[in-house]
């Protein structure tokens, strides 16, 4: 006999079943769910308005360091009102740029290369984020890819225009149509960047590429960084070894706790270029200090200089004794750049059972000497300009100099370590098939 409990009562036998709905009541339609294509469809944003919208956040997100660093002496020893601050980190975001300004001077156009590595950071983000807004994630399509860095340049080509404008009413003298051009120049490329990674169109490119010169654009590229590597920590020691001069440098500006912050800060932001300096004086074309000077290993012949405290680490005379030792820096960097290549190629040949043959390491490692030279020389040219008229209106690398050089160094090295690699290792055995 089964039990009854109040709450479960016995249901007769003929009725309906538990659950059952009313016989006079239709069962409800299914929800279908919507296509997800048209879903997509509708969430995405308009481009005009997602480009401007991250081009005004990179903007933001760049400009706002540098206000703070150059407006730190201004606000607290009260040499400057809080419009002035203002102006001043719009004038330095510009110059981070490239945009060259008109002091009574001279012209100004000597970029951070720090500022202008977060600005391209900034800008490359702003292309992922538009390529996902506008609904090009993994479309594969480079024509997306360049639309959406197209926008974003005309975007912050727009704000640099704005940002000439609000600098030169203040004294300084900035053309908004070179700032314009300059910003879009500077913002497409870096946005194409991002664009192309999100799109998957960098994907495509790199699984096209034959691997030949894919291999030699990735050796030349790592070629390039342990050589600026080297140069950045050679400055680094440079600057070391004289900082008792930077120092007094320093103090000798009078501007307070903060102002001399703030000095140090703006001194950091020109560490790039010292790289790009260091690394052309490795190299042997060396660099100009204002005109008709010459920092190489061979010579050093330089006048009367600012007090800058990046400019305490120059070398005072020739490189004599263990200082040639340094003249060697490039060619390791680049044999270690070809012993990289060549472990690579001989490990993905021991997967497949495989011989690397000679024309499949050389000619990578012959290629290298022309991507790294061709990326040195823009660093070099990127890391000069002027601080003013007279004899201070050149400072840095001879571009080309440095990159004829380091293609012709890096390209010898390269291809030593390359070999070398390939001779000292000794071949994987083979093991024979299953009878």
């Amino acid at each position: 006999m089964s039990r009854v409990t109040p709450d479960q009562p016995r249901r007769p036998a003929t009725g309906p079943p538990a659950g059952a709905r009313p016989a006079g009541r239709a069962r409800p339609a299914a929800r279908v769910p919507a296509p997800r294509s048209g879903e997509e469809r509708r969430s995405r944003a308009p481009l005009p308005v997602a480009a401007g919208v991250a081009a005004l956040w990179a903007a933001l997100t760049s400009w706002l360091p540098v206000s703070a660093v150059l407006g730190l002496a201004q606000l607290s020893e009260d040499a400057g009102s809080f419009g002035g601050a203002l102006r001043a980190g719009l004038a330095g975001w510009l110059l981070g740029h490239g945009v060259p300004l008109q002091t009574t001077a001279g012209p100004l156009g000597l970029a951070p290369l720090a500022l202008s590595a977060l600005a391209v950071w900034r800008l490359t983000r702003a292309g992922v984020h538009v390529s996902r807004a506008v609904g090009a994630r993994g479309a594969g399509s480079p024509r997306q890819a360049l639309t959406v860095a197209v926008a974003v340049g005309i975007g912050y080509a727009l704000l640099g225009a704005l940002a000439a404008f609000a600098v030169d009413a203040g004294g300084l003298r900035v053309s908004p149509v070179t700032a314009a051009l300059v910003f879009a120049a500077f913002g497409v490329p870096a946005a194409l960047v991002g664009a192309l990674r999100t799109t998957g169109v960098w994907a495509l490119l790199a699984a096209r590429c034959p691997p030949p010169v894919r291999d030699g654009l990735r050796t030349g590229l790592v070629a390039a960084l342990l050589l600026c590597g080297a140069g950045a920590g050679a400055a680094g020691l440079a600057v070391a070894t004289g900082g008792g001069d930077a120092a007094d440098m320093i103090g000798a500006y009078q501007t307070g706790v903060a102002g001399q912050a703030g000095i140090t800060l703006v001194s950091l932001a020109y560490a790039p270029n010292a790289a790009a300096w260091s690394a052309s004086y490795l190299l042997g074309p060396g660099f100009a200090v204002g005109t008709d000077t010459a920092v190489r290993t061979s010579e050093v012949s330089v006048g009367a200089l600012p007090a800058v405290p990046l400019l305490a680490g120059l070398p005072r005379g020739p490189m004599d004794g263990l200082g040639g030792a340094l003249l060697a820096v490039p060619v390791l960097a680049a044999m270690a750049a070809g012993w990289l290549l060549a472990r690579r190629l001989l490990r993905a040949a021991a997967e497949e059972r495989a011989e690397v043959g000679w024309p499949a390491l050389l000619v990578p490692a012959v290629l290298a000497g022309p991507v790294a030279g061709a990326l040195l020389g823009l660093f070099a040219a990127a890391s000069g300009g002027s601080l003013g008229g007279g004899r201070l209106a050149e400072i840095g690398p001879s571009p080309w100099a440095v990159a004829a050089v380091a293609t012709l160094v890096i390209g010898v090295g390269t291809v030593l370590g390359a070999a070398a690699t390939r001779t000292l290792t000794r071949p994987a055995r083979r093991t024979p098939p299953p009878r």
